[in-house]
């Protein structure tokens, strides 16, 4: 005879402990939840911020700068607290579209659980080097700017001497300093692109600070050594980001670090049949942060990869009190609106927004990323082709996470249209 495994009730279930899920079950919890779970598969809650030692961080938030652990800190104290029920080292097996989980820890075992509502906040990884298909050995000393990060905070360990870093992503750009302060010598940090991929503040303190050269347009071509690293040859690349013969340069290390791009963590997603987005990789949601599933919402970087945890945090608090008025009958009514990318908009979010005739609309936030760089350009919004809202800026890069607010005023003339498109122009439309 079979031993079933009992199934446990739970109003909201979360799934990661890293600052998206904490937010959320803070924010579900005030909203008056008191069946909530949240599982994280790691020991400790806190997420990537537990290795993220430099400051910067809650700014926007706490209008103050603190370190990665400092702000997760300040949620974890909050959720205990709150007596908000925190679960690490409970690995989440699958989720399912009846909002049926099922995990396994030491602890407690394998486990069912049926909630109400799911909140997905599995948080990104890191795209590893067989995505890249860089010729060469596979030897010792290449790495992850993540891994390598998680090395030299946490375990006190340090990956190399003379390091290349392959990406100018924030981590990979945050690496470089930290290595030099280690007492390592970066010798560059090569961008396939023609623009940064981090934010600019990033560049010029972690790279212009400490004489570190940025080669844009290049690429590593050649990775040597046999056992471990030995060097390295990074070429020029034409624009359609192919290697142009004679322009090699060999640099001399062994180590080299990947900061190339994050990957949302969605194998959960996927798994409980929920709409993806291509451009974004993470799930389609409407403006309550609710994924084309009803009761299971999505936020955080496993949503889309956001510049700043403090964003992180304000997303998450909005989908743990969407995920409690969908627990409490409180679900917001009127139709689906479609939001598409226009011209130089790559992967916005929300992907629909609900809207109801002739009801009080509250502002909405739509975030999305520039294709490149634009100077002085326009972010417009158009329902049904007509422009209803228009946003000069003095620069925009794919560095840099745009936002735009939507008011009521915006809202109400969308009431009808089957469509919004977020665009970049370099001309003033006509409103």
């Amino acid at each position: 005879m079979k031993n079933e495994i009992p199934t446990i009730n739970v109003d909201i279930l979360i799934v990661g402990a890293g600052p998206a899920g904490l937010a959320a079950a803070i924010a579900a919890k005030k909203a008056g939840i008191e069946s909530l779970i949240v599982l994280e598969r790691e020991d400790n809650a806190g997420g990537i911020l537990r290795q993220c030692i430099h400051n910067g961080f809650g700014l926007h938030r706490f209008k103050e700068e603190l370190t990665g652990p400092e702000y997760a800190q300040r949620d974890i104290d909050t959720a205990k607290e709150m007596e908000i029920d925190v679960r690490t080292g409970v690995t989440v097996l699958s989720v399912t579209k009846d909002k049926v989980v099922t995990a396994i820890s030491k602890k407690y075992g394998l486990q069912v659980f049926k909630a109400k509502a799911v909140v997905l906040a599995m948080g990104c990884r890191e795209r590893p080097r067989g995505a890249l298909a860089i010729p060469g050995t596979r030897c010792a000393g290449i790495y992850s700017a993540g891994t390598a990060q998680k090395f030299v905070n946490l375990e006190g360990f340090m990956p190399g001497r003379r390091v290349v870093i392959l990406g100018s992503g924030d981590i990979g750009l945050i690496m470089a300093r930290r290595m030099t302060l280690q007492g390592a010598k970066v010798l560059a940090c090569v961008e396939l692109m023609p623009f940064s991929s981090g934010l600019n503040r990033n560049i010029v303190q972690c790279l212009h600070d400490y004489n570190i050269p940025l080669y844009l347009s290049h690429t590593v071509t050649d990775i040597q050594g046999k056992e471990r690293v030995t060097g390295v040859t990074v070429s020029k690349v034409d624009e359609n980001r192919r290697p142009i013969p004679g322009t090699e340069i060999q640099f001399d290390c062994d180590t080299l670090l990947l900061s190339v791009g994050l990957i949302p963590e969605n194998e959960l997603t996927i798994g409980a049949g929920v709409e993806m987005s291509n451009v974004t990789s993470g799930a389609v949601v409407d403006d309550s942060l609710q994924t084309s599933i009803p009761g299971i919402f999505a936020c955080g970087n496993v949503l889309h990869v956001h510049d700043l945890v403090d964003f992180v945090s304000n997303e998450s608090f909005k989908a743990g009190q969407a995920a409690a008025d969908f627990v409490q009958g409180k679900e917001h009514a009127g139709r689906l609106v479609a939001v598409k990318d226009g011209a130089g908009v790559r992967g916005a979010v929300p992907q629909q927004i609900r809207l109801e005739k002739g009801a009080e609309h509250e502002n909405i936030d739509i975030m999305f990323r520039p294709d490149r760089v634009y100077q002085n350009p326009y972010v417009v919004v158009k329902a049904d082709g007509k422009p209803i809202f228009s946003k000069k800026n003095m620069i925009m890069a794919p560095g840099e996470m745009a936002n735009i607010t939507l008011t009521a005023k915006h809202l109400a003339l969308c009431e009808d249209a089957q469509c919004i498109e977020v665009s970049i122009s370099m001309e003033k439309p006509v409103l």
